[in-house]
This record gives C-alpha cells, sequence and structure tokens, in this order.
C-alpha cells in the first residue's frame, strides 16, 4: 500500500470520514510528510542528532496540520454570501454599513503559524470611525491579529521576557514573524483589557486563602498582612535622557494560624505622584476582601520601613479604616517595622559608640537578639545605648548616634519583636523587599533599559497579574467580556441562513 492510498484510507475511517472534504485535501499533503518522515527515521540510523532532527521537523509539520486546521474553520465562520448577513449592525449606539465583497486578512498570528482570514467588513456610516469586522470580533481577535490562545501566550511571554525573546520565541515555537511595533500593539491591548479584571480575581484569590487559614491547624488567629515599598526604575520622557524616578508595590499576603504564609497578591505602579494610584488600588483590595469576608476577623498586620509614603499610608489611611461589620468602629491595625531595618539601625549606634572594629560588631550582635528575643527589647538596647555613651563617650560620629537613637526611639511602640513572634505576626518585610524585585528589577531593570510610563505600566500590569497566580481567572473574565450580544445574534442567524441554503 503506497503512503497516498494509506493516509486515504484512514480518512475513510470516522470520526475523519466527517471531516469536509476541502478540510481533508488541506491535510492530505502534511500528513503525507509526516508518514515519508516517519519512514525516514525508521529506516536510518538512530542517533541523537537523528532524534533530534525527527522531532523539529515533526513539530514543524504537526504546526501546518493545525494552521491549516484553523484556517479552514476560521473561514467557514462566516457564510460566504454577503446575502445571508445582514445589511447593516449597530454596534456601540454607531450604525455600520457592509461591504460588497469579503476581503483578506493576511496576518492573523494563531498558535499554530500565520493564517488568511476572508471576512465581509463593515464600514461606519460616521467617517470618522473606523470599519469593523463582526467575524474577527467574534473570534476575539487582538487587534485584529492575534487569536486568543495566541494573544494569552504574548501576554505570559511579555511580563518575563524582553521584547527581542518574545518574538524569537514567537518564531521559533509558533512561527509567526511579527514586529517590534505590532507586538507592542498587541501587548498593550492584551493588558489594557485584563487590568480591568484583576482587582476582582484578587480579591477572590485573597478570600480562597483566607478559607484555607481559617481551616488550618493552630492557636493562633489567621493573620492578613499588608506591605508596600519604593523602587527607583528608569524613566524617560520625550526628548529626555533616562532619569530614575520612584515606582511603587505592594503586597497583601495571607498566614495560617502557625504563622506560615500561605499566599501573596501583588500591586505595582510606575512612578506616580505621591502614590496615589497605588494608594487607591490597595485600598480598594482591603476593603472589599474584608467586606466579603464572612469567617471571623483575622488579625491585621502592616509589615515595612518607615519611609515617608509608608507612613502616610498608615495614618491617613489604614488607621482611620472603617470596620466593615461594624460601622462607625476603626479597624485594628498592628503596624510592625521592619525588623532588619531596625537592625540596621542598632549597627549604626554601635559603630558611633565603638567605632568599626569587633567591639562594635559584637554589641549590635548581642542588641539584634535582645531586640527579638527579649520582652521589651527594644528598651533594653536604647538603656544600654545611653549608659554606654555616658560612660564612655563616642568614638564615632555624635550625629550618626543621634540620628539612630532618634529613629528607634520615635517608634519604640512599632518595635516590639518578642510580642509580635510570640503571636506568630511577620516581622520582616521581605515579601514585599521581594516584590520590588520580582515585578519591577528584573524586568524593567535590564542593562540599557528606559521605559516611558504608559509602557512600562503595562508590563507591570501584565507581571502582577502573572506572579499573583491569577492569571487564568483574569483572562477568562477578559474574554467573557469581550463577548458581543449584538453581533453574535446577527452572525448566528446568518450562519442558520447558510446552513439552511445548503
Amino acid at each position: 500500500m503506497t503512503q497516498c492510498n494509506g493516509i486515504a484510507a484512514l480518512l475513510a475511517i470516522p470520526p475523519f470520514s466527517l471531516l469536509p472534504l476541502q478540510l481533508v485535501w488541506r491535510l492530505v499533503p502534511p500528513l503525507q510528510e509526516v508518514a515519508q518522515l516517519i519512514c525516514r527515521f525508521r529506516d536510518s540510523q538512530i542517533t541523537p542528532q537523528a532524534t533530534r532532527d525527527f522531532e523539529g521537523r515533526l513539530g514543524k509539520l504537526l504546526l501546518e496540520v493545525g494552521r491549516q486546521t484553523v484556517e479552514w474553520c476560521f473561514n467557514n465562520c462566516e457564510p460566504g454570501s454577503r446575502d445571508l448577513l445582514p445589511t447593516q449592525v449597530r454596534l456601540d449606539a454607531a450604525l455600520y454599513q457592509r461591504v460588497y465583497r469579503k476581503t483578506a486578512n493576511r496576518l492573523v498570528g494563531t498558535l499554530f503559524g500565520t493564517i488568511t482570514l476572508m471576512r465581509f467588513m463593515y464600514r461606519a456610516t460616521e467617517e470618522r470611525l473606523p470599519s469593523i469586522s463582526p467575524l474577527e470580533i467574534r473570534l476575539g481577535l487582538e487587534q485584529g491579529r492575534a487569536t486568543p490562545a495566541l494573544a494569552d501566550r504574548i501576554g505570559q511571554y511579555s511580563a518575563q521576557c524582553t521584547q527581542q525573546a518574545v518574538l524569537q520565541t514567537l518564531d521559533q515555537d509558533h512561527n509567526v514573524q511579527w514586529s517590534v511595533h505590532l507586538l507592542r500593539k498587541v501587548t498593550g491591548s492584551v493588558a489594557a483589557g485584563m487590568i480591568e479584571h484583576r482587582h476582582r480575581a484578587q480579591v477572590a484569590k485573597v478570600l480562597e486563602l483566607l478559607r484555607a487559614a481559617d481551616a488550618s491547624r493552630g492557636s493562633r488567629r489567621p493573620i492578613l498582612s499588608v506591605g508596600r515599598d519604593g523602587i527607583f526604575a528608569p524613566t524617560r520622557d520625550a526628548g529626555n535622557p533616562t532619569a530614575y524616578r520612584e515606582a511603587a508595590v505592594a503586597t497583601l499576603s495571607v498566614y495560617d494560624r502557625r504563622g506560615c504564609r500561605l499566599g501573596t497578591v501583588y500591586l505595582g505602579q510606575m512612578p506616580d505622584e505621591e502614590q496615589r494610584a497605588l494608594s487607591s488600588q490597595l485600598t480598594s483590595l482591603i476593603e472589599d476582601v474584608l467586606k466579603q469576608w464572612t469567617g471571623p476577623m483575622p488579625r491585621l498586620v502592616y509589615v515595612t520601613d518607615a519611609g515617608h509614603q509608608q507612613t502616610r499610608y498608615y495614618k491617613r489611611v489604614l488607621r482611620r479604616m472603617v470596620n466593615p461589620r461594624s460601622p462607625g468602629e476603626r479597624l485594628k491595625w498592628e503596624w510592625v517595622l521592619d525588623y532588619y531595618h531596625a537592625c540596621q539601625y542598632v549597627s549604626n549606634l554601635a559603630e558611633a559608640l565603638f567605632g568599626e572594629g569587633r567591639e562594635a560588631q559584637a554589641w549590635a550582635a548581642k542588641m539584634r537578639r535582645w531586640l527579638k528575643h527579649k520582652p521589651r527589647g527594644i528598651h533594653r538596647v536604647l538603656h544600654s545605648a545611653a549608659a554606654l555613651r555616658e560612660r564612655r563617650g563616642l568614638a564615632g560620629s555624635a550625629k550618626d548616634y543621634d540620628k539612630a537613637y532618634r529613629y528607634l526611639t520615635r517608634r519604640i511602640r512599632y518595635l516590639d519583636y518578642y510580642t509580635y513572634r510570640k503571636l506568630h505576626l511577620p516581622i520582616g518585610s521581605g515579601v514585599t523587599e521581594a516584590c520590588c524585585k520580582t515585578v519591577i528589577t528584573q524586568r524593567l531593570k535590564q542593562s540599557g533599559m528606559s521605559w516611558k510610563l504608559q509602557g512600562g505600566q503595562t508590563i507591570v500590569d501584565l507581571r502582577v497579574i502573572y506572579l499573583s497566580g491569577i492569571w487564568d481567572a483574569t483572562r477568562q473574565a477578559y474574554l467573557q467580556s469581550k463577548d458581543v450580544e449584538t453581533i453574535r445574534t446577527q452572525m448566528d442567524m446568518g450562519r442558520n441562513a447558510a446552513r439552511k441554503a445548503a
């Protein structure tokens, strides 16, 4: 039996025999090549190089099978005759008129390669509006150039890799060759659509974590921990050189009854005046989580350093936040000053007291242990420093001593690490520090990079969704929101008419 006859026999077996003849003839050439490839590999000497070549070539052929299948299916979603489609459609209160014949969109990217989509266009009766394609809307093409499946991959690739790496991946894995301009256009469209659904998905994620924490074993209450921090990012404006401005990140973490972190959702914002956008997003996230949570109220913790924006947010927002279950009653937040920032000031005290050397290191190590493990540890540290200064004087800078001593004295009530550890509260802002690295540094601060605010925010939005573990939920909500009822109804009427005519 020849290869051609073998394929014909295979296609005569259900469910292959149920395929339309036009699609079958499209699939025969690549399937013939698959059969020939298998025979060549079976008859040749098996080596690592031969195995690699076999898999690579087979992957390309299977991509072609998928491309032909997708192209045929998409092109048969719309009736071939214009008479089976409505003359006019209305979308977003605008009226569109059908054109005379189908036109080709030759640059539709799919997971299997680039296809040509034949579709009817509708011109707007108002000159300033662009034409639309009901078929492209129904298929959910992103910017008319990427299918939902490919756009999903592009969003995830862009969240993790540079644009050159994304373009290379599209070429190697999907046989899609795009320009940088088109990649940015599709990526921005994906991010703009998904970010509208980020908040709801994050609320659902935190509520899921709280349910797991409430069901955990342990003697303490579950913990809802908030953190925020700033990090400088390379930005540029039109005509201006690269300048570093402060971006902002925030975290919302859930800890179980034993103090183990179950999960975290992230927020990020490019440089913004007084970080207002991030503050608004974080406040809405906290409030909606607490409003929808029906279990016992978790312990509320705010873990940060004592930076300006962090202190401002605590005093102006968190400390005034109202309990959604008891109107008029304010929520009780525990502000934990990051232990490692406090330790830095302890080390500054040591250098001012003893100068650089082993004696300063030994005293600082002892004070760090007191600070962490002793009741009223911060008072012990300050008393020891004051006594040493009075007895021995200073070996270092008096200015540095006064600055460190004043910093610790003014924040005594936020430095009770002995009690925090007994309650299984987090005492370090490592989660938020890691957020700075994963959301901003790893992607936006690579060699030679500088960002416009809009382009940088696009990547930050994608990374926040990806790192929060809500990509699938957000993507699904976005695709469902793109469904246009009017267009769908009109297209279904045309397809039904075409089937009856056939």
